[in-house]
């Protein structure tokens, strides 16, 4: 028997193709259900390690239910990425209020993603953590396909063209 397809396993250097359910303290807040599944190379760091390190070994088929820590998924919350900015730094356009995120631009022109926690009369919170930080994350995937990646996907790190076909 020379015919090893259904043997295939998740490793570094495979296509897989990932439905996969993220739920934080049982709510769904990211699926791929009704949309496209996610494809990627294993092992280029496309989803977080925590998750990743989980793939290895699952065949086509195959699915799974993961709990994932915090520090192996977005981090822990880190106190010092949560400034008071004063009010009249903010451009008026920005609705000042709890839940709004917005991009901020360093000093070092490095643009960031930010999140106002809360508003205070002459202040800003802004939390600029990942809005999962902190959070225990429990996935569902299934794997429905893998493949090996060409030299070109591998290359450019990232799987090409529709359907996972390169042209």
């Amino acid at each position: 028997m020379s015919d090893d397809s259904g043997n295939i396993k998740v490793s570094d250097g495979m296509v897989v193709d990932l439905d996969y359910t993220l739920k934080v303290d049982n709510e769904v807040v990211d699926t791929s259900e009704g949309r496209q599944p996610i494809k990627f190379i294993q092992g280029q760091g496309y989803i977080i390690e925590g998750l990743e390190k989980e793939l290895y070994g699952m065949k086509a088929g195959e699915d799974k239910q993961v709990v994932i820590p915090p520090e192996r998924g977005y981090g822990m919350v880190n106190e010092e990425a949560i400034l008071d900015v004063p009010k009249d730094e903010f451009p008026e356009e920005i609705p000042l209020q709890q839940g709004t995120e917005l991009k901020v631009e360093t000093q070092e022109g490095e643009t960031m993603d930010a999140r106002i926690t809360s508003v205070a009369p002459d202040s800003v919170r802004l939390d600029f953590n990942h809005p999962l930080a902190g959070k225990e994350l429990h996935f569902s995937v299934k794997v429905n396909e893998i493949r090996e990646a060409t030299a070109e996907e591998i290359a450019h790190g990232h799987v090409h063209g529709q359907g996972g076909h390169s042209h």
